[in-house]
């Protein structure tokens, strides 16, 4: 004979410890919008750096030259990861490449969009995270980045997934360099980019031991040395690092 259940209520008081885990929300999705917010409002400007803009004739000429020798002749396919405004994505599709953008700045993918289109050119560009873009299965024949592992808030993983966007014998081309100050035009930063693992830049010697894992070759090229890129003298490493798979 089965046992009849007690259907009444029980009224003493729990004094079990509570071991649920903490339902603090992951503060990525609010960092996240802050870096969006934060190049947003430096699309405005973003052009008038030299470097940026590259609306001095020699500067372009400059980065024109460079990207000719880092990218495999056209027309090959081109991610460039953290696109801002579109300035190496001209010069490269100018050059006859097939480029994709893409930019976590909605303001910075509509100047970049604009800027192709003025100059009569074809380019697709994306708003997303540069750090994992959202481009699906593509594969492409060139990775490009410029100046942005240093906001990334995972930067190994970064690499890791833009090399999985490469097609068998593909190429990773990273401009940077390792600066004192982090941020643009003294303006400050997010909260919280002293946390991140590469605030103010990194330096080739470690970028190339976290590449070198993941490709065939790896060869840095220092730039500093020329200050047609970068609008007048520097003072700072900077360099670009090609990855070979």
């Amino acid at each position: 004979m089965s046992a009849v259940p007690d259907t009444t209520p029980d009224t003493t008081p729990d004094t079990t410890p509570d071991t649920t885990p903490d339902a603090t929300p992951d503060p990525a999705p609010d960092r996240t919008s802050a870096i969006a917010a934060y190049w947003n409002s430096a699309a405005a400007t973003f052009d008038e750096e030299p470097d940026h803009g590259l609306r001095r004739e020699h500067t372009r000429a400059g980065w024109a030259r460079l990207l000719s020798s880092w990218v495999p002749r056209a027309p090959a396919d081109v991610l460039d990861v953290g696109c801002g405004t579109g300035s190496l994505a001209l010069l490269l599709a100018e050059a006859g490449h097939r480029v994709t953008g893409v930019d976590l700045a909605p303001r910075m993918v509509e100047r970049a969009e604009a800027k192709l289109a003025a100059a009569g050119l074809e380019a697709r560009f994306l708003v997303g995270d540069a750090g994992a873009p959202p481009t699906g299965r593509e594969r492409y024949d060139v990775v490009l980045s410029r100046h942005l592992l240093w906001t990334l808030p995972d930067p190994r993983a970064s690499l890791r997934a833009w090399v999985a966007r490469l097609r068998p014998g593909g190429r990773l081309v990273l401009v940077e360099g390792r600066w004192r100050v982090a941020g643009q035009g003294g303006a400050p930063y997010v909260a919280g980019a002293a946390s991140l693992p590469w605030d103010g830049g990194v330096t080739a010697a470690d970028l190339a031991a976290a590449v070198r894992p993941l490709a065939a070759r790896v060869h840095v090229e220092p730039l500093g040395d020329d200050p047609e890129l970068w609008g007048g003298p520097v003072t700072d490493e900077r360099y670009a690092l090609i990855a070979y798979l």
